[in-house]
């Protein structure tokens, strides 16, 4: 018998929530970007998704090809999400799993941003995990612009909930969810963000 930790591995229980409601469904084409290890691509392999990720760090690049053995070692490039090579348009969901919050500025969120949005077909499930500001503020340490210092001693690019909205709207996106904040035991506020994008 299978235990949940083969058949579903680390995956974001977020992220889980959304095959759980049948937003992600096998067969799917998915994009991880910012894929890391490959924590959330287990089940979604195991389920017959074609699966493709970029994360810049070689290393977990060659964990996920070993990870993703069925699929062509191409799936997976060492690329940047901003910069990421994939077509517009292919992916019937895009994956960002706690990665825009290393933006360094403005205007690398918003490279961040469109690299992944424009690989997602219209129609097609945008799921993102980020830090946020929204109900930690008294645990963090303003920096400059939307950088701080947060509990748990890491530096993020932090959002908000009028950016994020602000964001929908320029995407011209419908939230799929309301947008869900966790406070992590007084270290840092986790912000889910699932979007629709338009047909």
């Amino acid at each position: 018998m299978t235990s949940l930790q083969e058949q579903f591995g680390d995956i974001d229980i977020y992220l889980f929530d959304q095959i759980l409601r049948g937003n992600i469904s096998p067969g799917m084409v998915i994009f991880d970007a910012g894929c890391g290890s490959g924590r959330n691509i287990v089940y979604l392999l195991q389920e017959g998704c074609e699966v493709f990720g970029v994360d810049p760090d070689p290393h977990v690049i060659d964990a996920v090809r070993q990870l993703a053995r069925r699929l062509p070692a191409e799936n997976f490039r060492v690329e940047s999400v901003e910069e990421n090579s994939y077509p517009d348009l292919f992916a019937d969901v895009v994956i960002c799993n706690t990665v825009l919050h290393f933006a360094r500025d403005d205007d690398h969120f918003r490279a961040m941003l469109q690299g992944a949005w424009r690989t997602l077909k219209p129609g097609g499930l945008f799921f993102s995990r980020l830090a946020s500001t929204i109900g930690g503020e008294h645990l963090l340490e303003h920096i400059s612009g939307r950088w701080y210092r947060m509990a748990d001693g890491t530096e993020r690019y932090l959002v908000d909930e009028p950016l994020l909205m602000q964001w929908t709207a320029e995407l011209g996106a419908e939230l799929v969810d309301p947008i869900k904040t966790t406070v992590v035991q007084n270290l840092r506020s986790m912000t889910t963000w699932v979007l629709r994008k338009p047909r």
